[in-house]
């Protein structure tokens, strides 16, 4: 057993992250998202939500402070659908960075997704609630 990690944080993630280096990204994806035939490496956290699978991660790893290090996967034009996740989304990041969440364009977000790291799958119910994360370093 190992302490201070989340419970939440299955063993196959604690190694990717372990592994990831600085500007190395990883994508939180919700249910819709096509994980596995996007990601590189692919975690299975189907019975988490975004914001619980957030917050455990941001615990673990610093972000990046030279370039943005968060991002949302952005509404398709024309699509109204409430997206209230990104308000919590946004309070949960508060309590690791000061910088706010940029935008990426729906198939722009999934490009950068074939890029990534990994991509954890989560049972995220909520639309558009797709978190890509830079990783930073580890200063001290």
């Amino acid at each position: 057993m190992l302490k201070n990690i989340p419970k939440i944080i299955p063993p196959d993630l604690l190694k990717i992250l372990c592994e990831m280096g600085h500007g190395d990204e990883i994508v939180i994806a919700d249910g819709n998202f096509p994980a596995a035939s996007v990601g590189q490496r692919v975690v299975y956290m189907c019975g988490n939500g975004g914001c619980e699978v957030l917050k455990a991660v941001l615990e673990l790893i610093p972000l990046d402070t030279y370039q943005k290090p968060l991002y949302l996967m952005a509404k398709t034009q024309g699509d109204d659908t409430p997206t209230p996740i990104w308000d919590e989304y946004s309070e949960i990041a508060k309590q690791y960075t000061t910088e706010n969440f940029e935008y990426i364009e729906r198939f722009a977000f999934y490009e950068r997704a074939k890029k990534a790291y990994a991509v954890i799958s989560t049972g995220e119910s909520a639309l558009y609630a797709n978190v890509l994360i830079k990783k930073g370093v580890i200063a001290e």
